[in-house]
């Protein structure tokens, strides 16, 4: 199937409009396959990677106003983001044994999926962090600190402590307003 001349004309104008140059300057590549029927190929290279000309720039860069929004619409409700917490570590963690490389790699799981849980609850302007700390049960104790600076006004915070009968389990979800 070949390409009219308009055709080929319009696509290598917007390859080079945008940034992409044929390797094969438009020209058709005819080659035979092992059973002998022939393909027209043109392959293309991008190149996103290099700085824009000067007229681009203007074209890719995004303006945006100011609102003038000095706090929320919508605040952040540290009631429901316990109920994440506590569902995604007990789904998780529930008949798990404590094993240092599995747990190491459980701390990334579930700190995504609740990054990802507390994302859909589409609160706007709002700067996540997650934290999971997993760690064996054998009747010590530990101490986990952290320090913040924040409005208190704006900031909130949400924590849930999950145990079993071989590991605990600590979540925190810090929001921070983004003004």
């Amino acid at each position: 199937m070949m390409m009219s001349d308009t055709a080929k004309d319009r696509t290598t104008h917007l390859l080079k409009k945008r940034g992409s140059v044929s390797s094969l300057s438009s020209h058709e590549f005819r080659w035979k396959e092992a059973r002998g029927r022939t393909k027209d190929s043109m392959s293309t290279v991008s190149y996103m990677d290099e700085p824009c000309q000067p007229e681009d720039a203007s074209r890719l860069t995004v303006h945006m106003e100011n609102t003038y929004q000095l706090g929320p619409t919508k605040r952040f409700s540290a009631v429901i983001v316990n109920h994440i917490l506590k569902d995604v570590l007990t789904t998780y963690l529930q008949e798990e044994q404590y094993e240092p490389e599995l747990c190491r790699q459980m701390t990334k799981t579930i700190s995504e999926v609740i990054k990802a849980q507390v994302k859909d609850l589409m609160i706007p302007r709002y700067k996540l962090i997650v934290i999971v700390h997993i760690g064996q049960l054998t009747g010590q104790s530990i101490l986990i600190g952290s320090r913040c600076l924040w409005d208190p006004k704006t900031d909130d915070f949400a924590s849930f402590i999950f145990r079993n009968s071989s590991l605990f389990a600590l979540a925190n979800v810090y929001t921070v307003y983004f003004e």
